[in-house]
């Protein structure tokens, strides 16, 4: 377990708290080359948006902040727009970096970030990268690389797959004229000078109008009858 002298700002000309260990780097960092998914802008969109529901609905009455909490959903939102490569998915920005991109304190990033990852929101592994360092190998920390996870991960969150929405009522704004039948749409084709094969074609490609496939057939035995 670290010391509190850790967490308290350094005094100057005080180097910090002295330490044994080979490496200072926290405890479970990774120097292993990471993989990211690709975040399109448009599921970024939507994400946010998953967030935002997420938080009015778990947020109590007589309460400022739901599951994520303000601080939660600024550092998801300077993520998700101001830092992340959405054409390759990279995202591993410095606590400095969050702060400037979301307008709010360091200490506030280190809260939503806690939120988030309380929440299933948000997820991290802690990065190291090999150095040398007066001739010696070393071991550096870096900045954590970051994963936003799918809704489906989020801790109480009702999850549910978009239903599309109903199309517009016959007759208002939006609703799309009725198709002609078949046989008006194969006379208006014959009229326009179609081939009458093509004609026979169209009477022929709606199974369920009985009348239009009779003349479908009946055309066609009028073609091979003839010499």
């Amino acid at each position: 377990m670290r010391s509190i002298a850790y967490a308290l700002p350094a005094l100057p000309g005080y180097a910090g708290p002295k330490t044994y260990a080979a490496w200072p780097v926290w405890s479970g960092s990774s120097t292993a080359e990471l993989k990211f998914e690709p975040m399109p802008k448009k599921k970024a969109a939507q994400l946010y948006h998953d967030a935002r529901r997420f938080e009015r609905n778990t947020r109590q009455p007589g309460r400022q902040d739901g599951a994520i909490g303000r601080n939660g959903l600024a550092v998801l939102h300077a993520l998700l727009f101001d830092i992340i490569n959405h054409r390759t998915g990279a995202l591993y920005p410095s606590y400095a970096k969050i702060a400037e991109k979301a307008c709010i304190s360091a200490r506030s990033v280190a809260r939503g970030l806690a939120n988030l990852r309380a929440a299933g929101v948000l997820n991290w592994i802690r990065r190291c990268r090999e150095s040398w360092r007066d001739g010696r190998f070393v071991l550096e920390q870096d900045t954590n690389a970051y994963a936003v996870l799918p809704p489906s991960q989020w801790r109480g969150f009702a999850f549910w797959r978009r239903a599309e929405p109903p199309p517009p009522e016959r007759g208002t704004w939006g609703d799309h004229p009725p198709l002609p039948d078949q046989l008006a749409q194969a006379a208006a084709d014959r009229a326009a000078g179609d081939d009458p094969r093509s004609v026979l074609a169209r009477l022929a490609a709606d199974p369920g109008d009985t009348l239009a496939c009779a003349l479908a057939r009946f055309g066609r035995a009028l073609f091979e009858a003839k010499p």
